[in-house]
């Protein structure tokens, strides 16, 4: 036992201590949150830089003084309709985006007009301006039939549902479109992980074999002693790497998160005092900002029950699976002969990860969400889609049960083969050459 705690204590501290290592932990959260922020930024300024300019040529005379100018787009009424091809160039010339929109005579039954310019329209503009037209069209067909049309605005009911659960405590706050986003995420970061950590082991023990390092180590320790503490080292290392991730994420995230949502607040109570200001006596919804309504859904999520199963399945999924890495590494003399036998390891994993965007997500409680969720080479990212949604805690302990029944096996199976691959050198491993392994005794 002393010399496996040898082992992991070599393996944690030789990457802990390396400065790509602490770049990584403490970079990775700053580039996300960065990464993130100027998507918002770019978004923002694409919106500012699409202004635009429309020429309104008005065939039918029946959008005289009915058309508006939004933030995005301002419309100018044309009296004289340009029909020769310089007029129409002259008047797209100029700074910034210029259009020219021609409304035919017949727009109510053709419900067609032409937009005209020296490049194509965005989707945005051609969306703000085909809304426009279809408002005016709309208001000449409801006053055609008699019918007012503010009153039709006004009848327009609006439901919210309240989600909640029922659990031990009593009934709770839930929100399915939370925990959809944290189950997708969940499943996304634990599916890389698990190869990226993995992968580390298999390499670390190809480069040990190929050094011949491994002949003088395992004059001092046993074969499974070696591959156990490389393991569990390197899985420390993973589980240290993202404690780290998320107590610096969750502390950056509330920082700016904070700003944005008070912002976000005062923002609309001015609105809401200029309503009441303008006459505007109707009760309305409380509104929230668009962080305002994040920070709500989230709020409703068991972050603290999600953060513990994470890690515990984490770790799991990566002893059991590492396991299978450190066989795989051990059967080969390099990288490129690896692909053979990673593709069977690699199938529950990439199984669960596809099912979890649709099946898993969809119906978190089914049958085939139950069996993923319990079987150990699929639970690690099967589970944690369905902890989001709530799951029973006799699941979660049967689950983990299992994981651990499924590691120690693994574990058997895999020390089985690395006692002796570990010594094998030029000879190309097969299926068959693997089951001898199995089979030899000590």
């Amino acid at each position: 036992m002393n010399k496996i705690l040898l082992i992991i204590k070599r393996e944690y501290l030789s990457r802990v201590k390396k400065r790509s290592f602490l770049l990584v932990t403490f970079l990775v959260p700053l580039v996300i949150i960065g990464i993130y922020a100027l998507t918002i930024y770019l978004t923002a300024r694409s919106f500012e830089n699409n202004k635009a300019t429309v020429h309104v040529v008005d065939q039918s005379g029946l959008f005289a003084g009915k058309i508006e100018s939004t933030k995005n787009i301002t419309f100018i009424p044309v009296k004289t309709a340009e029909n020769t091809a310089d007029e129409r160039a002259h008047m797209l010339d100029g700074e910034g985006k210029n259009f020219l929109l021609i409304i035919p005579p017949d727009i109510t039954t053709s419900s067609h007009a032409e937009l005209i310019a020296k490049e194509t329209a965005s989707l945005t503009i051609q969306g703000d301006i085909s809304r426009q037209l279809e408002n005016v069209l709309r208001d000449i067909a409801f006053a055609n039939a008699g019918i007012d049309r503010a009153t039709v605005e006004n009848i327009r009911p609006e439901v919210t549902i309240s989600a909640k659960e029922i659990t031990d405590e009593g009934e709770k706050d839930s929100s399915a479109g939370a925990a959809m986003g944290i189950a997708m995420s969940l499943s996304i970061v634990v599916y890389i992980c698990l190869f990226l950590y993995g992968s580390q082991v298999m390499r670390g023990v190809i480069e040990e074999k190929n050094s011949r390092i491994v002949e003088v180590i395992i004059s001092s320790v046993k074969p499974f002693q070696l591959m156990m503490g490389k393991i569990v080292g390197i899985g420390l290392v993973g589980l240290t790497q993202f404690i780290l991730w998320i107590i610096l994420s969750t502390t950056l995230v509330g920082v700016a998160s904070a700003g944005l949502v008070d912002g976000e607040d005062i923002k609309t109570q001015i609105e809401q005092q200029q309503a009441l200001s303008n006459g505007e006596t109707q009760l309305a919804k409380p509104q929230m900002g668009m962080f305002g309504t994040v920070k709500q859904e989230l709020n409703k999520v068991d972050f603290q029950a999600i953060i513990t199963t994470f890690l515990l399945y984490f770790f799991g999924g990566y002893l059991l699976y590492s396991a299978l890495f450190a066989a795989v590494g051990s059967a080969v003399d390099s990288e490129t002969e690896t692909q053979q036998f990673m593709f069977p390891i690699t199938i529950p994993l990439l199984f669960t990860y596809i099912l979890s965007f649709g099946v898993l997500v969809n119906d978190p409680n089914g049958p085939l969400a139950f069996w993923l969720s319990m079987i150990p080479f699929t639970s690690p990212i099967a589970m944690l889609v369905r902890i989001p949604f709530g799951v029973p805690g006799w699941q979660i302990g049967l689950s983990l049960l299992l994981l651990i029944g499924g590691f120690i096996f693994t574990t058997w199976v895999a020390a089985r083969i690395y006692r002796v691959g570990i010594l094998m050198y030029g000879k190309k491993a097969s299926y068959k050459e693997l089951v001898k392994w199995l089979r030899y005794k000590n």
